[in-house]
């Protein structure tokens, strides 16, 4: 096994270019063209991550979540979900590695078997970074108009975040 796991990639990539070699493509201007299509890809895709790292960066800094948290608490008891729980509810779809942070947190100060851990965890698996997917995927393509895919994502979300909390309490 160990051995097919070296090889796996090298002759992957032996097998594409014996491939095009047989169906005489140009290697290597393929490569390049590709390539060029890539860094284009990225310059069109940078613009809206950089602007969605910075309002992160603004949300967590300036406390927002945690004062909206608080605003939300008696809504969270009536729905049985762990107070711990609601800064990565919010954040989740938004950032992925400040969710694993907010989720880091709530391991630590709750523990992995607690109620808010198993919460988390299951929301973690059942939801996405909506924000962050669309700036990549429609910024890659130049595509403006997101709203539909938006609502339906946040519909997912909410019912991902939703439901994690109704399977662990099914299965406590």
């Amino acid at each position: 096994m160990k051995l097919i796991s070296t090889l796996a990639v090298p002759l992957m990539i032996a097998g594409i270019i014996g491939f095009a070699l047989i169906k005489k493509v140009r290697v290597y201007d393929s490569f390049l063209e590709g390539a060029s299509d890539g860094l284009r890809c990225t310059f069109n895709i940078a613009p809206p991550l950089i602007g969605l790292v910075i309002a992160i960066s603004m949300l967590r800094s300036s406390g927002f979540i945690d004062i909206l948290s608080n605003l939300l608490s008696p809504f969270l008891k009536a729905v049985s979900m762990p107070a711990e729980v609601m800064p990565l509810a919010l954040l989740r779809p938004v950032s992925g590695s400040g969710s694993i942070a907010i989720l880091s947190d709530i391991f630590n100060n709750c523990g992995v078997d607690s109620y808010a851990g198993k919460v988390a965890s299951v929301m973690m698996g059942s939801t996405e970074t909506t924000f962050y997917t669309i700036a990549v995927y429609f910024g890659a393509i130049n595509c403006k108009d997101s709203k539909y895919t938006l609502k339906s994502a946040l519909i997912g979300d909410f019912t991902g975040i939703f439901l994690s909390i109704v399977t662990v309490m099914l299965f406590l």
